[in-house]
Order: structure tokens, then sequence, then C-alpha cells
């Protein structure tokens, strides 16, 4: 699925003085994921094509200068295939390292879910995007709590209802995650509100590698209780880390878990009753939120990641002890970079950024023919040989043409796969307009149509093409 161990161990051999460096390999060729499921058409298909690049250096100066140099080619790459894109703060995930930028086009078909304010000046993945969104606060009534029963109660929207209750912002939601250790796994429990998710990206950034979900039959084991039942007081483990989200930050008035099935306890005040809990940003960010440079509200977009760049660092290179001597004949860790971009995604993106009801808007780069040259009637001999003389010409003058001469096709089914298949425009050849020395174009975006002489044909396209 990605090669940096790979390209790593041929670097360690290779480039073993500052006099090689930096350096950027790179290759274009098909990889293979076992997806559960394609997604649709070219997307997330299991085997794709897609083009890596890797940056060797010397210093993280020379890594902050590959890494810009990589951003700069993707926008480049992105803007001439015609994509209306954005770039947006990711998470790095198992490929480690200390940035990584996802380039995102904004499509109802994709996979991830990213957040963007109203004039675009702040985009992240949502796994790792921040707003500006109301704390829940004290109350300051210095009850004390208590434990109610709460039979078979094992969701916090089942715990709304039960409680005959619509806000959810002082039902604090419990999970437990376990961090491996080498000599004992650490736990941790995490607090959202009741109508916030847990950011399992955010967590995995702040704690580190190695991290997971408790799983449903060690709970009673670490909490006791099962989950649903789950909350700050009266652990049964000693030692639990416990970070609440922000927007708890010292809040009281809450309702969590016991600890004991079945059961809840309600005016817990964080502040006076969770000694040593810590307080971080934990949470999914959510539609409607405050932009964190105060610039508008977030929207939650779908959109298709169509390239990654990564600033890898160190990571591999120590693995597999990759080093160059400096200038001093001291030894050094290599620092590296990652970038990828999946050749047929920006095709595919390109198309779900370009489409109508009929089919596929091809323009520019991307676009596989420059023309479809229609040959309306087939059986007419004046027709065809005008068809064959326009592709001859038309290919001569540099255009790419599509030449629809299928003779067992009604013109209407001809008419119907040049708009599927979507080129910029269609050359349309037909006795009619041919006996008037008329032959039509039509511009597939638009739809407008125009009747030119016939020996103009060529100057005309070639204009509209430059258009």
């Amino acid at each position: 699925p990605t090669h940096e161990e790979v390209f790593t161990s041929i670097a360690k051999p290779n480039l073993i003085s500052y006099k090689d460096l930096p350096q950027m390999w790179y290759q274009i060729q098909n990889k293979f994921r076992n997806e559960e499921r394609p997604r649709a058409g070219l997307l997330r298909g299991r085997q794709f094509t897609m083009k890596d690049a890797y940056s060797f250096d010397a210093t993280w100066d020379g890594l902050d200068k590959s890494f810009d140099l990589q951003d700069q080619a993707y926008r480049n790459i992105f803007t001439r295939a015609g994509l209306k894109f954005f770039s947006v703060s990711a998470h790095s995930g198992a490929m480690g390292g200390s940035e990584s930028v996802e380039f995102m086009v904004e499509a109802s078909a994709g996979e991830d879910n990213v957040a963007v304010n109203d004039d675009g000046s702040y985009a992240a993945n949502v796994e790792v995007a921040e707003s500006i969104a109301e704390k829940t606060g004290r109350k300051n009534t210095d009850l004390a709590y208590e434990k109610f029963h709460t039979p078979d109660i094992k969701s916090i929207d089942e715990l709304a209802e039960f409680l005959k209750i619509t806000d959810k912002s002082r039902l604090a939601k419990s999970r437990v995650f376990v961090k491996a250790g080498v000599e004992k796994d650490e736990y941790i429990l995490v607090l959202v509100r009741g109508d916030d998710e847990v950011n399992e990206a955010k967590l995995e950034r702040l704690l580190g590698a190695g991290l997971r979900p408790g799983h449903n039959e060690e709970l009673a084991g670490i909490t006791g209780a099962e989950a649903g039942s789950i909350g700050p007081i009266g652990l049964k483990t000693e030692g639990i880390r416990i970070i609440a989200d922000l927007r708890l930050e010292e809040a009281d008035e809450l309702i969590s878990g016991a600890n004991e099935n079945d059961y809840h306890i309600k005016n817990i005040d964080l502040k006076r009753d969770v000694p040593n809990i810590e307080y971080e940003d934990i949470r999914v960010v959510k539609d409607g939120e405050g932009s964190p440079d105060g610039k508008g509200n977030l929207r939650i977009v779908k959109a298709i990641e169509v390239g990654h760049i990564f600033k890898l660092g160190t990571k591999y290179a120590e693995a597999m002890d990759a080093r160059y001597l400096d200038e001093n004949g001291k030894e050094n860790v290599i620092i590296m970079g990652s970038y990828g971009i999946g050749v047929e995604r920006i095709a595919a993106a390109y198309i779900e950024q370009n489409y109508d009801d009929n089919g596929i808007i091809w323009e520019g780069e991307l676009a596989p023919f420059d023309v479809t040259l229609i040959c309306v009637n087939t059986n007419k001999e004046e027709v065809v040989n005008t068809c064959e003389e326009l592709y001859k010409e038309l290919q001569s003058n540099g255009v790419e043409v599509l030449y629809d001469d299928r003779m067992d096709v009604r013109p209407g089914f001809k008419f119907a796969d040049a708009d599927l298949v979507g080129m910029p425009v269609h050359v349309i050849v037909g006795e009619k307009n041919l006996k008037d020395g008329k032959i039509e174009l039509k511009l597939r975006r638009s739809g407008e149509r125009m009747l030119v002489e016939k020996g103009e044909v060529i100057s005309k396209v070639k204009e509209l093409l430059n258009k």
C-alpha cells in the first residue's frame, strides 16, 4: 500500500554523505489495498495507480523546503487538471511525522468529512479540525452528587429519554481507551458532552500510538461496570487517567455513569469531585460552529482526497538506521518526507465536479479527446466523405478526435452517447445541413449549438477549444 520502508532501505546504502543530499525520488505504479468494498466507479477501488515521491534531507530546514516544493507542484497539477480543490491540515495516522496536508475536492461522493469556513481561510479534516463552541459552564449550586437507578440504560439517548430532557449538554459521555505499555497497559477515561462525539484521531495525536478503545468484555474489570454505566467517580482501577473535553472544563451538575451497572450519578462537579482531571480538545467539530480563526462559521462537507503530503521526519530512517556523515564526519539520521497522488482519483474527482443529468463534461487537459465527430447519416456518401475529411483535418491540426462512425446506431443514440462521454466540442455532420454547406457544432458544457460554414469548422473548433 505504501513504500516508506522500501525507499528507506534503498537510501541507506546510497545516501551516505551530506554531499548526496538533498534528493527526491519518485515512482508511478499500481498499488493494492484490500478495502472492505470499493466505493463507486474509480473511487476507492482496491487496485489503483499512485504517484509516490520521497525526499531525503540533511536538515529540518531542508525538509521544509522539499515539502514546500512538493506542495506547490501539487497545486500546479490540480490547477492544470481543472479541479476546484483546497488543502487541509490532516492527521498523519500510522504514517507518523510532524505535519501533513491533504488536498481535497468537495464532492457529495467523498469519503472524508472536512470542516471549512465561509471564506475558505480555514480548512481541516474533521480528524484534526478545531472550532469555537460554547462551554457548558458552571451553575455553582454546590449540590452533593448522588447515585440513582437507571435500569437498562445503555446510551446517552436512552438516558435523556429516561430523564425526559432534550438538552444533553450536562450528560457526560464516558469512553475507556487502552494504551499499550511495555510492562503494563495504561487506562484512560475520556469525557465529552452528551451532544458531542469523541475524536479518536485527536486522542491518538495527544496520547501517541498504541491507543485503542476498550473492549466490551474488559470494561467491567477496568471500571466496575459495562458500557453505558461508566463515569469519572468510583472507578474500580486506581490511577486511571481522566481526560475531559474543553467544553466540559470545570462544569458542574453533570450526570454520568456510576461505574455500577444500571446506575448513574447526578450533580457531578468536575472541579470538586474529579481531582487530577485534564482538559483537552478531544471532540469532533460540528456544522455551524465558529471557525477557530474567527472568520465565520464552519461547514462540514464531503470531500475526495486527491493528494497527501507528509513531513515524516526521522521515523523511518531511525527505525532502519539510515544515516549520513556530515561535513565534520559525524553520523546523522536522514530526514524524510513522503508525497502521494492518486492518479485515477484526479479523473474521478474531476468527474464528480463536472457532470449533469446526461453524463460527464470534460474540458482542458484531462479531456480524453477534444472533439466528438458524429456522422449522422452513415448511408449517405457525401456525409461519410465529409466526416472522413474532417477527421483527418482536425487531427492534422492537433485536435484529438473521437469519431462516431457506427452504421447500426440511430442518430439519437449517438447524440446521447456523445453527451454521456462528454468531450468538450461535438462536431455533427448531417445531410440536411450539409446541403447548405453547413456543419453543426455543440458545446458540451453549455449546450450551445451553432451552424458554421464547412470551410470554417477547423478554425472555429480551435477557437472554441482555446476558450
